[in-house]
Parts: structure tokens; C-alpha cells; sequence
């Protein structure tokens, strides 16, 4: 039977009907990202959140006669304290009470595939529950017992409490060997010369359809909330040079600090890039993906160039208002990823050199030692050597100064 959730929308003066919209919309997304039915929202205004039940007692005993005799779960469309959870469960009847971390989190337990994916969902799954065992009342008080045992013994709740401390030590051990190797491949890579090109931003505004599009892969595209979890990379060429695509988790608004945390070491391939596209939904609310892609980004320190690169622009018919010198594509329909290859390779072009070159046959001999630092677009061989035009990593200008043909 499939669980049917109702969403509690508080709304605060502080926000705009246009954000709240928005909000509602994305909440509604992930209730059916988890696999959830949507049963309906209630929407409670208050001026300031109180501490203890988040919406008041006098609304809280008002929406306990709104839900009574129903079969759902309740989700409030914000982050609930552990003794909140709690305060609102008991006045509500005992029904399942979750908030949006926890919905989140859920989402990303079913999507994580890689090792690395589930050790990241479990470590925040067990990092956010640990703060919530507290105060759970008889049912995490009993006793443990057991041969050997002096006094009364460990209580449940102190059981569950040590077990979750050991296991979250031998996750973040995990985790830990994980980054290295992860830093390993990242070393090899800059010493292959091969430039990384990360795709970041929003949710659901098409990025893993755009990897598909650039690269050929064959990853899975779903019209649905953190559809793609694990990093995903992918090799591709322009004009010979070879670049690799990597493919990452996407954001959201107020992505609770915690989670961004947990996936850090899975987002260091867009930390590490060296050029980010900032992909955006041209049909959806894109000013807003941008300013929450940015913030996440500079929350983890991010550094590195960036290119926007407005998706679905097919489904619009005005592109005046798109952000300056950003690349208007269709991943889907395979439009405009021409200009955006110019634009990679115009982005990075102080890491390259255009060069022609002539290499005596005398010289072939010396000149092979150094050829695979270079890219080769044509090559066409005279009575006296070849005459090359080549792409060549700024790095390693000089070593081809003399071949360079005046």
C-alpha cells in the first residue's frame, strides 16, 4: 500500500507568494520522488515558530481535528527539532510525524547505487537520527539485560545510542579511504592533462540528459528529484582535445547544511574542476536555480571557473532576460551543444596554445618524445617534414618553440 503523505506548509510573512508557490511545487516533487502519494496540504500561517510544537498549540489542536481518522503521514515543509517531531506527534494522535530533511534523506537512500553513494546516505541518515533518540520516551527505555549484565543493565536507548557512535566512527573510516582514492584519480588526471568539465545545479534541470548528449553515455535521464545521486564521468573530445564530463548530485533551496556536508566528497569533482556548467531550467524559475547553485557552491568554497548554461530552451519562445553570456541549449533535442563546445574550449583557452608546427624529418626522432603532449588536428607530410597544426597545453609551450613555424 502506498503511503500517502500530508504536507503541513507553514507560511511566514517573510517569504513572497511566488517563493512559497515554488516551494509547495518542489515539496510535492520529492513526496513523489520517495515513492509517496500526495493526500493534500494544509497551510498554517503563524509570525514566528515556537520552539517546542513549531506551529503553536492552538493550531496544532486544530489540525489534530483536521487529520483525525486519517491514514497519513505528516510532513512539515521545513526542518523540525527532535523534541518538535516528538511534541507534534504526541498531539496529533501519534501519527508518523517527518519533516523535509528527512524526506530528503529517503530519497537519497533509494537512489544511492555506488558504495561510496550509500555509505554518504547512511552516515547523514545516522547523523541526523542520533540527536532524535533522545527523550523517545519507554519504547527506547527497556531494558537490555542479557548474562553477564550488573544492575539493571544498559537501557535500549543507551544501546542504540553507542551502536549508532561506532557506527558513524567506522563510516567516516570509510569515507575517508574513499576521499583518498578519489584524490588519487583526481592527481592522475592533471598529470594526463585531461581537463575536467563538471556539471552542476538545480535538480531535475537536465544535466545527466546533457552528459548523454555531449559524451554519447547512456545514463539514466528521469523527469524526477535527485534522479541522479552518484557521480557519473564521462570522456568526450572537442577539436581532439579530450575532456572528461562529470555529472553531480543536484541542489536545492535551503539544502539543509548537513546533507551538503555528507555529499562533499562526492562534489569534490566539481570543486576540483576546472570548469563548472552551471546548468539551468530556461522554462522554470532559472534566476532562482542560479542564486541557489552559487550560494551552495561558495558554501563549500568553490573557486573555479563557471560557464551558464541555460537547458530546455525549446520550451520558450524569450531568452532576452537569460543571464549574460550564458549558452542557450536543448540537451534533448541535441540543439546549440556546437556553440557550447566553442564555449568550453573558449573558457579554457589560456590553457592552450594553437601552433604551427614543422618538424624536419631529421628531428621526427626528438620531436616523438614530446608528441604526446600535444593534439594533432592535421597533419600533412612535405619533402622536407611534416607540417603540423596542433593544440598544445600552455604548460608545455615552450618545449615546441622550436618547431613553431615562422
Amino acid at each position: 500500500m502506498t503511503e500517502k503523505a500530508e504536507i503541513i506548509y507553514v507560511v511566514q510573512p517573510l517569504y513572497g507568494d511566488s517563493n512559497d508557490r515554488i516551494l509547495h511545487e518542489e515539496i510535492i516533487s520529492l513526496i513523489e520522488s520517495a515513492g509517496a502519494q500526495y493526500a493534500g496540504s494544509i497551510t498554517q500561517k503563524i509570525r514566528e515558530i515556537n520552539p517546542a510544537t513549531y506551529i503553536g498549540e492552538g493550531k496544532l489542536e486544530e489540525l489534530n481535528e483536521r487529520l483525525e481518522g486519517l491514514d497519513v503521514t505528516v510532513l512539515f515543509n521545513g526542518d523540525l527539532s527532535p523534541s518538535q517531531t516528538l511534541n507534534i506527534s504526541a498531539a496529533i494522535g501519534g501519527k508518523k510525524v517527518i519533516d523535509r530533511t528527512t524526506l530528503i534523506l529517503d530519497i537519497f537512500a533509494l537512489r544511492a547505487q555506488s558504495s561510496e553513494g550509500k555509505i554518504q546516505v547512511e552516515l547523514a541518515q545516522l547523523k541526523y537520527l542520533y540527536p532524535r533518540l533522545k527523550g523517545k520516551g519507554e519504547s527506547l527505555s527497556r531494558l537490555g539485560g542479557g548474562i553477564g549484565t550488573r544492575g539493571p543493565g544498559e537501557t535500549q536507548l543507551e544501546t542504540d545510542r553507542r551502536h549508532i557512535r561506532a557506527r558513524i566512527r567506522a563510516l567516516e573510516e570509510k569515507l575517508s579511504e574513499t576521499e583518498k582514492r578519489r584524490a588519487m584519480q583526481t592527481e592522475r588526471r592533471k598529470k594526463d592533462r585531461i581537463k575536467t568539465i563538471a556539471l552542476v545545479g538545480y535538480t531535475n534541470t537536465g544535466k545527466s540528459t546533457l552528459l548523454n548528449a555531449v559524451t554519447g553515455a547512456n545514463v539514466l535521464e528521469k523527469d524526477a528529484l535527485f534522479a541522479t545521486l552518484d557521480p557519473t564521468a564521462r570522456s568526450f573530445e572537442i577539436e581532439g582535445v579530450e575532456f572528461l564530463m562529470v555529472d553531480t548530485v543536484g541542489f536545492l533551496q535551503n539544502l539543509p547544511h548537513t546533507l551538503i556536508q555528507a555529499f562533499r566528497s562526492t562534489l569534490e569533482s566539481a570543486l576540483n574542476c576546472d570548469l563548472a556548467l552551471i546548468v539551468c531550467d530556461a522554462s522554470g524559475d532559472y534566476e532562482m536555480q542560479l542564486n541557489t547553485t552559487l550560494s551552495t557552491l561558495r558554501e563549500m568554497n568553490f573557486s573555479s571557473p563557471y560557464l551558464v548554461v541555460m537547458n530546455k530552451c525549446d520550451r520558450v519562445n524569450e531568452i532576452s532576460g537569460f543571464p549574460q553570456n550564458s549558452v542557450c541549449i536543448s540537451a534533448r533535442k541535441k540543439k546549440g551543444l556546437d556553440e557550447l563546445k566553442t564555449r568550453i574550449l573558449q573558457e579554457l583557452e589560456s590553457d592552450f596554445v594553437r601552433e604551427r608546427l614543422f618538424v624536419p624529418y631529421a628531428k621526427m626522432s626528438e620531436y616523438g618524445s614530446v608528441r604526446s603532449l600535444i593534439t594533432e588536428r592535421e597533419v600533412a607530410y612535405t619533402d622536407d617534414g611534416a607540417e603540423i597544426s596542433a593544440i598544445i597545453p600552455a604548460i608545455y609551450a615552450e618545449k615546441f618553440l622550436r618547431y613553431i613555424k615562422k
